[in-house]
């Protein structure tokens, strides 16, 4: 593959610009931007004093290069005046509108989603459910943005067919678990803020692809735009996962 391969996600917009870069080589940093890497390796920066970005990490960028990367999601925010605008930017809506269950009084505002590209990876190890690599799997990377005012719980739920991890793009927030559906079951508290991601995945993962999620939410202090990066196996990852079981569908 080409070195530097740039996808521009159908998220950008006016306040905030997203790019996938595969084979990153050497590739430029400018203006501030959210630095994340979606692989099970490390990616470098080309300065002086060694710079890595962990796998299922993120940093904040400016005036650098990147010197080798398997890919990276940039994400630069370049308009914050009104930034709660974005939710009139094309196909952004109320997630009351898209889940038919879900209350439409949650001031909670969903992107379109893309899908990034595709990694290989082994999510037990991603997961810290083992500590030395296994036979690695292959996902489809799919991300969206999420807005929500200040002072919003967005929803306690424990339902994905996914891993998943999250970055903070603008304002602070916080990702949190719980005991049982109720808020005063609060068991972790995480603070969210621009260019933070949550590393290791909420989830435990059992056969044939389920995951295991505990009760959790997002809760905006401020107002908030954050980064979901969902890893969805592929259907050859699914059929191999059938013919290991023994099983047909």
């Amino acid at each position: 593959m080409q070195a530097n391969q740039v996808k521009r996600l159908n998220f950008s917009g006016t306040y905030i610009d997203a790019k996938y870069v595969e084979n990153v080589e050497n590739y430029p940093i400018q203006n501030r931007t959210i630095a994340l890497n979606p692989q099970a390796s490390d990616a470098y920066l080309s300065e002086t004093h060694t710079s890595i970005i962990p796998p299922f990490s993120s940093t904040i960028l400016k005036e650098t290069i990147i010197q080798k990367a398997e890919s990276l999601l940039l994400l630069e925010v370049v308009e914050t005046n009104n930034i709660g605008k974005i939710i009139f930017e094309p196909e952004w809506d109320l997630l009351g509108n898209i889940i038919k269950d879900f209350p439409k009084d949650t001031p909670l505002w969903k992107s379109p989603q893309d899908e990034a590209g595709v990694v290989e990876l082994d999510p037990y190890l991603m997961t810290r459910q083992s500590s030395t690599p296994q036979q690695k799997e292959r996902f489809t990377v799919k991300v969206n943005l999420w807005f929500a005012p200040s002072n919003s719980d967005c929803a306690i739920h424990n339902q994905h067919d996914f891993i998943e991890i999250h970055t903070q793009i603008f304002g602070q927030g916080r990702m949190q678990k719980f005991k049982v559906k109720a808020f005063d079951s609060l068991y972790e508290d995480m603070l969210m803020s621009p260019g933070y991601t949550t590393s290791v995945p909420f989830c435990q993962v059992q056969e044939n692809q389920k995951y295991v999620y505990p009760w959790h939410q997002y809760y905006a202090d401020t107002d908030c735009i954050w980064l979901a990066i969902e890893y969805h196996p592929t259907q050859e990852t699914q059929t191999k996962q059938v013919y290991a079981s023994g099983t047909s569908k």
